[in-house]
């Protein structure tokens, strides 16, 4: 066996980026932009009025209460080209360019006005509630570098740069094929000694979560031909994963069969718990990860080893579950020689850190603790035995994959 640090570096090491596409910015959300985006205009594009009230020349107000002449009015989106000349002012809008010769602003609320004419009663500084041209980007400016994660204030600001379309990792396609006779799909006949499959739903909502393209093959039966047959259409994706069947056992068809179509195996057999037996290899000139068929063990596998493998395949930095520290609730045996990840919850807080307590049965089937639990508890292989109090390492289960 080897361990999970080990695992995780060998995968990596053949996994690499995939080609880009063009998309319109509003289906950008969540896409790694590959080109570094520069503004196709000025904003703003002139000096624009930031409040309402009147656009002056600040020299007009040496001496306040001062009455000025309106000669106009500017909305937003309109103009107002004429000249401004010394004891005139403009109306003027929240948005609206200045007039030519004004300077400044007087809010309305300093001011008594009519149609024809303004007081100002309180004095502003040249340049007050004036929004200069360029205050936010100019023609030409880099807006965003890449590579980046576009998130919902990215997609804003190169909408404002007039950037309706924009270059991003195309989706990585990861194709899932579930294997078993025993297996099901929710709301099909099941018969007495059938399952529902849950782990192929479960990965690919972590596929798309990540950022990938969740492709389904279906369930393989446990016979060569039908696993021959379903593995054809992962041919054309960026990587596959089988859920079940990696093991050693008769009807674990993985290696056997797979390994007959070209299937080459980088190494089998992780010390962790769960997901001991995931396998890693190459099949169809594309990177392959045999998972065990467990849905506990997919998931965890699926954060430790899938989710870095796709932000690879995006062309970022691949992302390590985040640990933090908490207290134990209770006691805790000594571990052995795997890793081990034990489904939690938070009971509580002491001293700003999380208090845990783990669920009684940790088996690897059990999706009802998975579902409930807020927290992994992660176990360096041969830890010792831990007492009431003491502090372990966690995962948090909240949000362990921010993708935006």
């Amino acid at each position: 066996m080897i361990s999970v640090d080990e695992a995780r570096a060998k995968i990596l090491k053949d996994i690499h980026p995939v080609g880009t596409e063009v998309v319109a910015l509003s289906s950008a959300s969540g896409r790694v932009m590959t080109e570094d985006a520069r503004s196709r205009r000025t904003q703003p594009p002139a000096d624009m009025s930031a409040m309402d009230g009147f656009a002056v020349r600040a020299a007009d107000l040496d001496t306040i209460p001062t009455t000025l002449k309106i000669i106009g009015e500017v909305p937003a989106g309109g103009a107002y080209d004429g000249a401004v000349k010394a004891g005139e002012a403009v109306r003027i809008f929240t948005g609206a360019p200045l007039p030519p010769d004004t300077d400044t602003i007087v809010i309305q609320e300093d001011t008594d006005f009519n149609d024809h004419s303004v007081t100002i009663k309180e004095g502003a500084a040249r340049g007050t509630y004036v929004r200069p041209a360029g205050l936010d980007f100019r023609e030409g400016d880099i807006g965003l570098k890449a590579p980046r994660i576009l998130s919902p204030r990215d997609i804003g600001l190169l909408a404002a740069m007039n950037r309706p379309w924009v270059t991003v990792r195309r989706k990585p396609r990861i194709a899932l094929l579930s294997t078993g006779d025993e297996l099901v799909r929710p709301g099909e006949p099941i018969g007495p000694n059938q399952i529902i499959s849950s782990n192929s739903l479960l990965v690919a909502a972590l596929v798309e979560a990540a950022g990938g393209e969740a492709i389904d093959l279906g369930i393989a039966k446990d016979n060569a031909s039908s696993l021959r047959e379903k593995v054809q259409d992962a041919k054309s994706a960026d990587m596959l994963i089988t859920l079940g069947g990696a093991s050693v056992g008769d009807h674990d068809l993985i290696q056997p069969v797979l390994g007959k179509e070209g299937l080459s195996v980088d190494f089998w057999r992780i010390a962790m718990r769960p997901g001991k037996p995931l396998m890693f290899g190459k099949f169809a000139g594309i990177p392959m990860l045999g998972m065990p068929g467990n849905p506990v063990s997919s998931m965890i596998c699926s954060f430790l080893f899938l989710i870095p493998a796709i932000d690879a395949l995006r062309g970022i930095e691949p992302r390590h579950p985040p640990r933090q520290k908490a207290w134990l609730s209770h006691e805790l045996k000594e571990n052995d020689q795997r890793e081990d990840y034990m489904r939690a919850t938070v009971i509580g807080e002491k001293d700003g850190l999380p208090v845990v307590k783990l669920f009684a049965k940790q088996d690897s089937s059990m999706l009802s603790p998975l579902s409930a639990a807020d927290c992994l508890i992660v176990r360096s292989p041969f830890a010792k035995a831990l007492g009431k109090n003491d502090m372990v390492d966690m995962i948090p289960l909240t949000q362990p994959y921010p993708v935006v």
